[in-house]
């Protein structure tokens, strides 16, 4: 497709790639991510391998700074952050990537691992997420009259309330309730999406469209991986922590571990009920690192919505 219709289509000047730009954002983008994601893994920077990424972040975007500011056709291009509206749109699709794919990359290991849940019920409750997404955007399509704000602000209210609710899961919840709690945030990610590229686009020049548009998508992209990494992480250590905790309570002199009908198999007397509490300590404990992750979550909307309630967005 890209042999047979993809032409030149400006004789004026010939169009070059930045590759002093592109290679230092490249860097610096690889190098957070790396860091992020194996620092919890290698104990931060008491490693060598994680100090260098941290070097490599901070020398990538020195490098992108000073070449973006000193050279005539930079890789990505000043002009784009003179227009206020597009500076708030690319804060805004950040915070969104960072809510929009995190929940369908946490729940289906909770629920298969925790609850047990078979890969096609986990898979159907991932498709409500859909089903409200569809619902979001037509409701998103009714409300051009509104402010922008409207919109975002309503959107990003019911995912921070599916947010409140994903980290109150227990083992006891259910099928239905992990499935409308989708639907709510899928409603909320697609009432969001339309405002924010109307934020985002609404007063650039047309000739600044296809940078705009590349910085757009990659800051959504780059929310989403750096704050799926963050949200595990906080997964692993909190758990880490609790089971720590919770496994100070399993010892002798415990009162409630002398009452049969309390511990049942969990016998601390004998190795296999020793297993089976550990096991469960273990369960618990990651229950509340999801838990934990659910509440970052959450917290991110409700930081949000009240620098959408005093921002000035002009648009036309």
């Amino acid at each position: 497709m890209v042999v047979l219709f993809i032409r030149q289509t400006s004789k004026d000047e010939e169009l070059k790639l930045d590759w002093t730009g592109f290679l230092a954002l490249s860097l610096a983008i690889v190098c957070v991510q790396l860091m992020v994601d194996r620092s919890e893994r290698f104990d931060w920077f008491d490693s060598g391998e994680i100090i260098l990424y941290a070097c490599g972040a901070v020398l990538g975007l020195y490098v992108l700074v000073v070449h973006t500011m000193t050279s005539d056709r930079p890789f990505l291009n000043p002009q784009l952050f003179k227009d206020r509206n597009f500076v708030i749109g690319i804060v805004l699709v950040f915070v969104y990537g960072m809510l929009n794919f995190t929940p369908i990359t946490l729940l289906p290991p909770m629920l298969q691992n925790l609850k047990g849940y078979p890969d096609s019920l986990i898979g159907l409750l991932l498709a409500m997420r859909g089903v409200g997404m569809v619902i979001g955007f037509y409701i998103a399509g009714r409300m051009g009259k509104f402010d922008p704000r409207v919109g975002l602000t309503s959107g990003m209210l019911l995912v921070g309330v599916s947010g409140v609710i994903m980290a109150t899961f227990d083992f006891n919840v259910s099928p239905g309730t992990v499935g409308w709690v989708g639907i709510v945030q899928g409603i909320g990610t697609g009432v969001m999406w339309v405002p924010l590229t109307i934020v985002a686009f609404a007063s650039l020049p047309e000739r600044l469209m296809p940078d705009a548009s590349a910085l757009f998508h990659l800051l959504r992209n780059f929310g989403s991986s750096l704050f799926i990494a963050v949200s595990f992480m906080v997964v692993l250590r909190t758990a880490q922590i609790n089971h720590f905790e919770l496994s100070q309570n399993v010892n002798p002199y415990n009162e409630a571990l002398r009452f049969p009908s309390v511990v049942g198999h969990w016998d601390i007397g004998s190795l296999h009920g020793l297993a089976k509490l550990g096991s469960e300590v273990d369960r618990q404990a990651q229950m509340i690192g999801y838990n934990n992750a659910f509440i970052m979550y959450a917290a991110v909307c409700f930081v949000a919505i009240p620098v959408l309630l005093f921002v000035r967005i002009r648009h036309h």
